[in-house]
């Protein structure tokens, strides 16, 4: 779910052999538990509400949310099948009732106006400009009026020190797609697609530089 050409996909951690492995590294160097709890928290879920978790990898975000509250409708949708697999897997291991969907995130299969809440975490920086203002005007579409997005990604450098570690991610996942993150572009994203009361809500250092969380709403 990383680009809107089929022969430049790129998976997980950019290797499809790496796929298996996407968990312990994620957990190893972006204080994963730390900024995706936040970001729970941050989304102030109610029982009942549709949630969509964009991008969901293997699951990890849609089931804990699922956890903390078991009368959300929790939906996952990435553009990996093989990833897919693995977060079904985890689901069924975890008694979580989720909904797993492949699809990109620039053309959702899901009907306008039909979602609470949408978050997606560490996926706006795999993206082009162009596939990143095509995904934020898809999230408003399927978002309810007056509802909310939630997202956590690398973010503006809080300091030099990160702006060196962000480096290693750059090398990694492209530098051209990667920059517009770490010029704080995605509240700008946002704006254009027609977002209101966006904000950069926290950030948190890591050993691959310096993660953000944002929050948008869809105009009532």
């Amino acid at each position: 779910m990383k680009n809107s050409k089929k022969q430049q996909y790129v998976p997980a951690l950019r290797f499809h052999w790496l796929t298996p492995f996407y968990d312990v590294v994620v957990g190893i160097t972006t204080r994963e538990k730390t900024f995706k709890q936040t970001l729970i928290k941050q989304a102030n879920f109610s029982s009942g509400q549709k949630v969509l978790d964009l991008a969901c990898g293997t699951g990890t975000l849609a089931i804990w949310i699922k956890q903390q509250n078991n009368q959300l409708d929790v939906t996952g949708v990435d553009g990996d099948p093989a990833i897919l697999l693995i977060a079904k897997k985890k689901s069924r291991e975890l008694n979580t009732l989720i909904q797993f969907d492949q699809g990109l995130s620039y053309n959702l299969s899901y009907p306008s106006n039909c979602f609470d809440r949408v978050v997606s975490s560490l996926f706006f920086h795999h993206l082009s400009w162009i596939d990143k203002e095509r995904t934020a005007k898809e999230l408003l579409r399927v978002l309810k009026p007056g509802s909310e997005l939630h997202i956590a990604d690398w973010g503006r450098s809080s300091n030099i020190v990160m702006r060196g570690l962000f480096l290693f991610v750059q090398l990694l996942d492209g530098f051209k797609n990667t920059n517009d993150n770490v010029a704080g572009k995605l509240v700008t994203i946002f704006d254009q697609a027609g977002f209101v009361d966006i904000k950069e809500t926290k950030t948190f250092s890591t050993i691959f530089g310096t993660m953000t969380l944002y929050q948008a709403v869809k105009p009532v």
